[in-house]
């Protein structure tokens, strides 16, 4: 009976995900302020809004590897790109970036907000200095960012897109701090969403779960503790910017990640059962 429900919910997403109204022609000379671009699906992201003619800023922490993914920018059509090194765990630097990409674009389309900072999934580490970290570079400098560009959203009817984590849904082992990051970005945007709506204010937020990412740090940070392969940089770039330019309120990718969020609240048992399948649960639990 479960997988004949799982079976007809997975064919109701597939057909809503495949109409989903996309004009690629929309990203055509928008202004775009990127996060997080030096790998993975950031990276892949910067590489799409490239062809698609949009004008870019890009930031990222490690300067010669942003060099590297402007330069192929450029390469692939983008029409204005500009870059700033940024490390966002320092609290004066979001608003720093936000008022570079508003002098470099004269305003911003689109905030994509995408960089991350992981501990390593299973540390025996649990202190406070590190969780501020975590907090600060993972929500803290997300919503500074948010904040700092709102004004110029809000005069473009422009688009917040932010790339979660599975792991702001549906909490799982090994990841307290992370998870706790995660899930705080998916409430505030929730309800700020509901504030600007209120508001009648005409931002968009897109909220877009992904698996694990795709690149070495990440999957070196779960190594032995999870099963779960890392979600195809290029595909899940084009899902995220599909969702952010339809305006969707949420991307979940790999799709049947939908499917797991909706089984923590109508079948608990079940999604505790598909997430020990994630796991390999003969690891043992930090000291």
């Amino acid at each position: 009976m479960k997988v004949l429900l799982l079976m007809g919910l997975g064919a109701l997403f597939f057909a809503y995900y495949w109409d989903d109204n996309f004009d690629p022609a929309s990203l055509h000379g928008a202004r775009v302020l990127l996060t997080g671009v030096s790998a993975g699906i950031g990276e892949e992201l910067a590489y799409h809004y490239a062809r698609l003619g949009s004008h870019l800023v890009l930031t990222a922490h490690t300067e010669a590897l942003l060099q590297q993914v402007v330069g192929n920018c450029r390469k692939l059509g983008a029409p204005k790109v500009f870059y700033i090194a940024a490390d966002m765990a320092s609290p004066e630097v979001p608003e720093r970036v936000v008022q570079f990409a508003l002098d470099k674009l004269g305003g911003l389309d689109y905030l994509v907000l995408n960089h991350l900072g992981a501990a390593p999934a299973g540390t025996s580490v649990r202190s406070s200095q590190s969780t501020r970290w975590l907090m600060q570079m993972n929500f803290l400098s997300y919503v500074q960012l948010t904040y700092s560009a709102l004004p110029s959203l809000t005069d473009s009817k422009g688009s917040l897109v932010v790339v979660s984590s599975l792991l702001g849904r549906v909490p799982t082992s090994f990841s307290s701090r992370y998870s706790a990051a995660k899930f705080a970005l998916d409430s505030f945007f929730s309800s700020l969403r509901r504030e600007l709506d209120v508001q009648e204010v005409n931002v968009a937020i897109t909220m877009c779960v992904l698996g694990l990412r795709d690149r070495a740090s990440a999957a070196e940070g779960v190594r032995g503790i999870t099963r779960v392969r890392a979600a195809p940089g290029p595909k899940a770039a084009l899902a995220v910017i599909r969702g952010g330019a339809t305006r969707a309120s949420g991307v979940f990718y790999p799709w049947r990640f939908h499917l797991l969020c909706l089984l923590r609240s109508w079948m608990p048992h079940s999604r505790a059962w598909f997430v020990r399948q994630e796991l390999n649960i003969t690891t043992p639990a930090a000291a």
